[in-house]
């Protein structure tokens, strides 16, 4: 698996991304379309250019989905049993449709599992950025990673 396991990761270890997402117009009405969310912010080109902005904003929801998803094939695909929460979630600055989405991850905190012996709790700091570096988004994630599996462990040593 190209994820993490919860022994691979270490409190202050930074991991910069290497997939960047550029978000489209499409990207943004059909993430509104499919959440039903009907902010004219988002959907309203004419609204949005009356707008302290100038013109439609990417709803948020999509940008702290997509940097999520941004960082699963380098940490967690196929090492993670479940995120058990999201936390502190800021968007300082706003997306524009054809603004690009790049990532980092900072590991902040870790312990094991209190129920589960096969597994550990971390928790994660993720701060998007867009091309020019502007942050986008800050949130932290609390993780349930799985440990390597035994047998993994014996190849290792």
């Amino acid at each position: 698996m190209p994820g993490k396991y919860y022994e691979d990761l270490e409190v202050g270890m930074k991991i910069r991304h290497a997939l960047g997402r550029t978000i489209t117009e499409a990207d943004n009405t059909l993430f509104c379309a499919l959440t039903m969310n009907t902010q004219p912010l988002h959907l309203n080109a004419d609204f949005a250019a009356r707008s302290p902005f100038g013109q439609r904003i990417v709803n948020g929801l999509l940008t702290l989905a997509l940097a999520t998803g941004i960082t699963v094939p380098e940490l967690t695909e196929g090492t993670i049993i479940a995120n058990l929460g999201y936390e502190n979630v800021r968007h300082p600055n706003p997306m524009f449709h054809g603004d690009t989405l790049y990532v980092e991850t900072e590991v902040v905190a870790k312990r094991e599992s209190k129920s589960r012996p096969n597994a550990g709790i971390v928790r994660l700091k993720h701060i998007g950025r867009k091309q020019d570096g502007t942050v986008v988004v800050e949130f932290e994630r609390v993780v349930l990673f799985l440990k390597r599996p035994r047998e993994e462990k014996q190849e290792q040593e």
